[in-house]
C-alpha cells in the first residue's frame, strides 16, 4: 500500500484539540494537498471540514480510512467500515492491537497498514531517509 497514491483520506479520531494527533494529522495531511473527511461523533465541524459522524457515513470513494484512536474503538470502527464495503485501512502507532490484526487476517480482501506514521509515511523528504 502506496500512501503516496492516496488522494482521499478518511481519519477516524480527528479533532478540533490541536495537541491531539486526531488534529495534528488532519492538517498534515491537508497540506500534502489529500483530501481529507474527518470522522467523530462529537464534532459537526473541524479546521472548517464536514465531520461526519460514523464511517458509515462515508462516500464510497475513500482510498484509506486512517484510525488515530484507542484500539478498542479501532475494531468496533473498522468492524463497521467493512461492513460498509471499505476495505483499506491505516492504523497510525497506539491504534492497533492483536484483536484487530486477528480480525483482518480472518478476512482475505483487506489491506492494511500498523503501526506505521501516515504523517511520515507520506513526507517528500521520506525517500532520503531510505538512502
Amino acid at each position: 500500500m502506496d500512501p503516496k497514491k492516496f488522494k482521499k483520506i478518511a481519519l477516524v479520531g480527528a479533532t478540533v484539540n490541536p495537541r491531539k494527533y486526531g488534529n495534528v494529522i488532519l492538517k498534515d495531511l491537508v497540506s500534502k494537498g489529500f483530501e481529507v473527511l474527518p470522522v467523530n461523533p462529537k464534532y459537526d465541524e473541524i479546521e472548517g471540514f464536514r465531520v461526519y459522524k460514523s464511517v458509515e457515513e462515508l462516500p464510497e470513494d475513500i482510498d484509506v480510512i486512517v484510525f488515530v484512536v484507542p484500539p478498542e474503538v479501532a475494531l468496533e470502527e473498522t468492524k463497521k467500515a467493512y461492513n460498509a464495503g471499505f476495505r483499506r485501512f491505516w492504523y497510525q502507532p497506539g491504534a492497533f492491537s492483536e484483536e484487530i490484526k486477528g480480525f483482518l487476517d480472518s478476512l482475505k480482501d483487506v489491506e492494511y497498514s500498523a503501526e506505521k506514521c501516515i504523517m511520515v509515511e507520506t513526507s517528500s523528504s521520506r525517500g532520503f531517509l531510505n538512502l
